[in-house]
């Protein structure tokens, strides 16, 4: 009997991908997030990676499948087969500039300095809008790229917000909505669909439950 990989992000989805998986019996022990590789049930390894990578990893062969928010799969345009929305790790991609500001910066034709982890999608939301912009790419504490002076605003990802408030700015508009997708490899759904068809059969009927 073949074992299947199945690639699970560290980060914001990490305890709600364990917790949906345990539900499923796809996991007999709870790892932590500093595991790399591991047994979780009869024919199916755990390969835990930065969120950033699950696409990397199912795109390339390395998983089978993976489970990644949107926002990544967006931000990336990788090669992979995206099956289903399962249902959890809803957030949001918002345009946030200082609280006040708006009317000064948010105007047609006014070039803004956009501080972000999603270069791609911003650039993409900016010109869709034409709006002029200057994106500058960072790997995290986006929201502090305002207070020093750095950018004008920024585009991150919000679930309630509070760190928009904490750090004095305010949402001004959506770019896109993200929650967690179950993500396949294409050679392996043709070569291995014996073995990998049970198991996304499971993870599909598990959404909502």
């Amino acid at each position: 009997m073949g074992t299947l990989t199945l690639a699970v992000p560290t980060g914001r989805l990490f305890d709600d991908t364990l917790a949906f998986l345990r539900r499923l019996a796809l996991v007999r022990d709870l790892p932590d997030e500093r595991s790399l590789l591991v047994d979780a049930a009869e024919g199916l390894h755990l390969l835990i990676s930065k969120p950033l990578d699950v696409p990397t990893f199912v795109e390339q062969g390395a998983a089978d499948a993976g489970i990644v928010g949107k926002d990544v799969l967006l931000e990336q345009a990788r090669d992979v087969y995206e099956l289903v929305d399962l249902g959890f790790g809803a957030c949001r991609g918002v345009v946030a500039l200082p609280v006040g500001a708006r009317a000064a910066l948010w105007q047609p034709g006014r070039m803004l300095r956009i501080a972000t982890k999603y270069p791609r999608i911003a650039a993409r939301y900016f010109e869709d809008q034409g709006r002029p912009v200057e994106i500058i790419r960072l790997h995290g504490s986006v929201e502090l790229a305002p207070r020093v002076g750095l950018a004008d605003g920024i585009v991150d990802v919000v679930m309630t917000g509070r760190t928009l408030r904490d750090n004095f700015l305010e949402e001004v508009a959506e770019v896109f909505r993200s929650s967690a997708r179950l993500v396949v490899n294409r050679v392996s759904l043709r070569t291995r669909e014996g073995l990998l068809r049970p198991l996304l059969q499971t993870l599909q009927a598990g959404v909502g439950r």
